[in-house]
């Protein structure tokens, strides 16, 4: 009988809860299905031939308990026929993605116009250019403010955003693609490859969040790169990381087999003459000298990773120091004479490993558009170190001749030239500009073989920049927020890889609903863990961030209760901050505020499809009040809620100086003091949305250190166990309070 093959299984499923649900969802009967065996977190059911194809189409992507699951059948399909359907797969999805953001940024320009297009986030209008400026390496620099000289709203314009600045006035031309440079309170600095010719043609201006072509067409030939690779480096990863060839460590103990590993058609085994380089580990690698002070589980992941022959995971739970441990790994590894290439999904988690690089001594070079980095490390971009570079200043020199010539050449004399004169300034001028390209290939080439490490974004990546380079060690950092078609473009050039990150957290933000559905979200982290489990990975298990009563719900349901807080932390509340009250408020870490019964019910808000809650918003505003009247900082505190609606009414209702108010994506990888997390739902049907995604509340609830304060409506969030079993975790610790209790801010009037 073929193999039905399912991952990743919820924790604790037995085998007649996974041979119901494939019965009821692939809708055969269950005495038709043979043997079912469950390792880890993948179960194989032996099902009746035929059935194989229509139960994947039927489960492939289907929720299975809290989680979304692959389904795949192992039987009768020739490795390079499996090869194909695994890199053609995640190609169409990528094409199904990179469609829906397209349609989604021109419906929103063309349904929303004004303020409501700004409601959304993803737009700002009625702008106009209050300076001009060049730099960044040459690029054109406009200031944009509102034509009313007030704030700016609330946006996800930041930082590195794509954007697309189009003229307000009827009939305008195509947009400019740029990218945010710089923003404020009451500006954006956004960057363009050049000057618009029709600047000062329009009065106001519109700007809207872009998708990134580019990265679409990088990822693209990643894939299709990745899916012919043979005979070389390349396709031996590829081989590991589909399950056809199990991974090499250092240690023979270390060696893990797959049932179900399989040699590659036309290869030999990696230990055998004439196949491709198999890079060896030198010798001292088990040999740990750490530069920085590590805990053991720390030392001991780094210690993993130098040891990996093709690939490992470190698994960093919240607050654990997976950045330090990262590092750490870096900085071993160069020290044994490495190149490295350090990578990571977003830019400001680039910024965060690139930053720890530098204070560690090493010689770092950042990749990538510098508009798109943190103004403090600019100066270190390749950019602006070739425009620093002696060379490329006499390349410029250079450049400014040639046209000088160009213009000489072109000029009317009343002498007539000498035959062939002008022609041969033409020539010279084209050598001179030859020559300075020459140069400044040169520059790049010289800074970059100096560099130790080299960082940028998995699509950040610029094939014609990098050329042949290739690199002892890829390290790709948060890889559980990257879908798998990012991390292929460095995995092109790696020897070995190192991903870290907790996909138990955020997972890659993924628009299409089709995509989502047929497993797009799914990282190459996420996939590795379940292919081979614990075998692979090393896990964080002392974290340096929350109270003990904050860190264990999390712990014991996402991360098998392995999680400790450092003594550092274990027991530190509020009130042992100086300056802070020390009063029940601040002396309690945990509080759930009930809303159940109290009538406040989410709205939808008018125009958009986001969530909000006037009334649970109330509470807030009452609750955070009374931290600062406690002494708390309001940069020491912040407001998480996971729907952009309720953003967007916390902020109109909180103006205060230095409070952070955002939603979960905006925090994760961050951490306050106190946190205050608004849940928003509250209906008579139990519909939570999103919320289902538990990953999302793990991060919420994760960023406190001290004192951590949730709102919600217990009788519509029970409904989901996972939920349930949090308002029952609050109670056993007396942190359970509702809006009836007398005295507690947003108790509903007449109560």
């Amino acid at each position: 009988m073929p193999l039905l093959w399912i991952e990743p299984l919820p924790r604790r499923i037995s085998k007649g809860e996974l041979l119901r649900w494939v019965a009821e969802a692939g809708g055969l009967e269950g005495k038709r299905i043979g043997r079912i065996e469950l390792t880890g977190n993948r179960g194989a059911l032996e099902v009746p031939d035929g059935w194989e194809t229509r139960l994947v189409k039927a489960l492939d992507g289907q929720r299975l308990g809290e989680r979304r699951v692959r389904v795949w059948t192992s039987d009768g399909a020739a490795v390079t026929s499996a090869l194909e359907d695994h890199f053609q797969r995640l190609a169409r999805l990528l094409e199904v993605e990179a469609g829906a953001e397209s349609r989604q940024a021109a419906e929103r320009t063309r349904r929303f116009a004004g303020a409501q297009a700004e409601k959304t986030g993803n737009s700002m209008v009625d702008l106009i250019i209050a300076d001009e400026d060049t730099g960044l390496g040459g690029r054109f620099l406009i200031q944009m403010i509102k034509r009313s000289r007030s704030p700016l709203p609330w946006t996800r314009l930041d930082t590195g955003s794509p954007v697309v600045l189009t003229p307000e006035a009827s009939r305008a031309p195509a947009g400019r693609r740029g990218v945010v440079y710089q923003r404020d309170e009451r500006s954006l600095r956004i960057a363009l490859a050049c000057e618009p010719e029709d600047l000062s043609d329009h009065d106001t201006w519109r700007l809207d969040l872009s998708s990134d072509e580019v990265a679409v067409q990088r990822q693209r030939a990643a894939l299709a790169r990745a899916r012919t690779a043979a005979g070389e480096r390349l396709a031996q990863l590829r081989a590991v990381l589909l399950g056809q060839r199990p991974p090499q460590f250092e240690n023979a103990d270390q060696a893990i087999v797959p049932e179900e590993a399989v040699d590659e058609p036309g290869q030999a085994p990696p230990d055998q003459p004439g196949s491709p380089r198999v890079p060896r580990v030198r010798s001292g690698a088990g040999q740990f000298v750490h530069s920085l002070d590590l805990n053991a589980a720390q030392r001991a992941a780094v210690r993993f990773a130098l040891g990996a022959r093709d690939v490992a995971l470190i698994h960093g739970p919240p607050g654990t120091g997976k950045t330090r441990t990262v590092v750490e790994l870096i900085c071993q590894a160069a020290d044994r004479g490495e190149k490295i290439l350090a990578c990571a999904p977003s830019n400001l988690a680039v910024d965060n490993l690139f930053e720890r690089l530098l204070a560690a001594g090493r010689r770092a070079v950042r990749l990538g558009h510098p508009a798109r980095v943190l103004p403090e490390l600019r100066r270190h971009t390749l950019d602006l170190l070739v425009a620093e570079h002696p060379d490329v200043r006499l390349a410029r020199k250079l450049v400014k001749e040639a046209w000088a010539l160009f213009r000489r050449a072109e000029r009317f004399t009343r002498a007539r030239p000498v035959p062939g004169a002008r022609q041969e300034m033409r020539q010279e001028a084209r050598s001179l500009l030859a020559d300075a390209r020459r140069m400044e290939a040169q520059a790049v080439d010289q800074i970059l073989d100096r560099a130790e490490v080299l960082c940028a974004t998995t699509t950040g990546l610029d094939s014609e920049l990098l050329g042949p380079r290739r690199f002892d060690l890829a390290v790709i950092d948060e890889a559980s927020q990257s879908t798998e078609p990012g991390c292929w473009i460095p995995l092109l050039r790696a020897e070995r890889v190192v991903l870290a990150g907790d996909h138990c957290q955020l997972p890659p933000t993924v628009v299409s609903d089709q995509a989502a559905a047929e497993g797009f979200g799914v990282s190459l982290f996420e996939r590795l863990m379940a292919l081979y489990g614990t075998a692979i990975a090393r896990q964080l298990t002392i974290q340096y961030r929350m109270h003990q009563a904050i860190m264990d719900f999390p712990s014991r349901e996402l991360y098998d209760g392995v999680l400790e807080a450092d003594e550092s932390v274990r027991q530190h509340r509020l009130c042992d901050l100086p300056q802070l009250a020390d009063n029940a408020l601040t002396q309690s870490p945990l509080e759930f505020l009930d809303t159940a019964g109290a009538g406040f019910d989410e709205e939808v808000e008018a125009d958009g499809e986001s969530r909000a809650n006037p009334q649970e918003a109330e509470l807030v505003v009452r609750s955070v009040h009374a931290l600062l009247a406690a002494g708390l900082n309001a940069g020491e505190l912040a407001v998480i809620t996971p729907y952009a609606a309720q953003v967007r009414l916390l902020r109109s209702r909180l103006a205060v100086a230095g409070l952070e108010i955002d939603s979960v994506d905006g925090f994760q990888g961050r951490e306050k003091e106190a946190v205050v997390i608004s849940l928003v739902r509250s209906n008579p049907q139990g519909e939570i949305g999103f919320l289902r995604d538990i990953r999302r509340l793990n991060v919420a609830l994760t960023r406190a250190r001290r004192k951590l304060v949730v709102i919600g409506d217990s009788a519509t969030l029970a409904a989901h166990p996972f939920y349930e079993r949090m308002i029952d975790y609050f109670q056993n610790a007396g942190a359970y309070r509702t809006v009836w209790e007398e005295g507690l801010p947003g108790t509903p009037s007449g109560s």
